[in-house]
């Protein structure tokens, strides 16, 4: 049985502690994380010797993300989530570090490296909701995922109002005080991981769950519930961070203002987390196929306000329904993952399809840059829709496939 593993009683005392501190470590990951969002694709404009390299920083957050993420399941599966969830918190409080001192001396390559050193929080980060899901049974999966997320509430709502004081907290170096802020939030998560959370012992049902034989990879990930899984995490996110990381560009170069861009990230944010209140009670109310293609919806619905405007209210609707889509299908598609594994596979299962996200949100990244000074903000939203029809089929599939076999649960 993995040594990470927690009691699947929800309502025990350590099960609830345990979901308490995960929630506060989601709104800390979130204000550190969401300043970056805020900040860096504008910082690396300002230190990049070539201005196509000006998102180079903000996707190596990803691409570190995409590299460390299968290392971190299988590291918390040998040592637990407690020790690794402060190893992650403590590297991306010293990206912040690296990053304060980067922009003090206009060094754009050292830049980089503390901006992948935040993605190795957010690899580890990630972990938080499937932490959360491990722990109560198949139909609970969904509420407590939402659960952990709703933590980022406060934090998406601050995070960037704090970036946007805090960048000129140093006159003489700007930006150099928001990722002061990245540094502080990192630090201080790990304390209170170190502090109050604890790996639980694993309870009976888990035990005898873990002796069933682990399957191949290959064969989970045939699965229709696993596809579908895999599409809605890969492709939400992917088209999430695409959009969101040329957004702030976009806006400076129609005319609006660096803080402009900072409150159109403010409300993407809040329509990324806000939704989690009722995120999970949606799905058990209507079902996770709904509430999937509602995100997938909203997602289309977003492209089509950034074409047809460039006003300031287009950006905030756009990046709020982003948001508000991105969550609905990130919800949906990590309840199906958790659905899609038995204990004894979940550390692989769960370290390919979080590396999957992350290969197709780097991509994202890298790609947006060079495609919005090259084709512009409404052709770079144009080019996401054909990637959420490829998410509706892979949906569809396992609706189908649902009304024949029940999907396997790990609760």
């Amino acid at each position: 049985m993995p040594t990470d593993a927690m009691p699947p009683a929800p309502s025990s005392r350590a099960g609830a502690r345990n979901a308490l501190v995960l929630a506060v470590c989601q709104g800390l990951y979130t204000g550190a994380i969401s300043t970056d969002l805020t900040l860096t694709g504008l910082t690396g404009y300002q230190l990049a010797p070539d201005k196509a390299l000006a998102t180079l920083p903000f996707a190596l957050i990803t691409v570190a993300g995409a590299i460390v993420t299968l290392f971190a399941s299988l590291l918390m599966q040998r040592f637990g989530r407690r020790l690794g969830f402060a190893l992650g918190a403590f590297v991306g409080g010293c990206g912040g570090l690296v990053s304060v001192w980067s922009v003090f001396h206009g060094a754009f390559w050292s830049f980089c490296i503390g901006t992948a050193a935040v993605g190795v929080f957010q690899a580890f980060a990630q972990y938080y909701r499937l932490a959360a899901a491990d722990g109560v049974a198949g139909p609970a999966k969904s509420r407590a995922i939402s659960t952990v997320l709703a933590g980022g509430v406060l934090a998406a709502i601050a995070g960037p109002a704090l970036a946007a004081w805090s960048k000129d907290l140093f006159p003489t170096a700007l930006f150099a005080g928001a990722y002061l802020m990245v540094a502080g939030l990192g630090f201080l998560s790990v304390l209170l991981l170190l502090a109050f959370y604890r790996d639980a012992d694993p309870a009976p049902l888990a035990v005898a769950a873990s002796e069933a034989p682990a399957r191949p990879l290959a064969a989970i990930m045939r699965q229709p519930i696993f596809l579908a899984a895999a599409a809605n995490n890969i492709v939400g996110s992917m088209v999430m961070t695409f959009i969101m990381t040329a957004a702030p560009l976009a806006a400076v170069a129609c005319s609006h203002t660096i803080d402009d861009g900072a409150n159109i990230i403010q409300w993407h944010l809040v329509g990324m987390y806000a939704p989690s209140f009722f995120a999970g009670r949606l799905i058990e109310r209507y079902g996770l196929a709904r509430v999937v293609f509602a995100g997938m919806a909203l997602n289309a619905l977003a492209i089509a306000i950034a074409v047809a405007s460039i006003d300031l209210a287009a950006f905030y609707l756009a990046l709020l329904f982003l948001g508000v889509g991105w969550n609905f299908m990130f919800v949906g598609g990590s309840t199906l993952l958790a659905r899609s594994h038995l204990p004894p596979e979940r550390a692989r299962t769960q370290g390919v399809a979080e590396l999957l996200r992350y290969a197709a949100s780097a991509l994202g990244g890298l790609a947006a840059g060079p495609v919005l000074l090259a084709q512009g903000w409404s052709a770079l939203n144009i080019v996401a829709l054909p990637a959420l029809v490829l998410a509706a089929a892979m949906t569809l599939w396992w609706a189908a496939a649902e009304t024949r076999k029940p999907a396997l649960s790990s609760g």
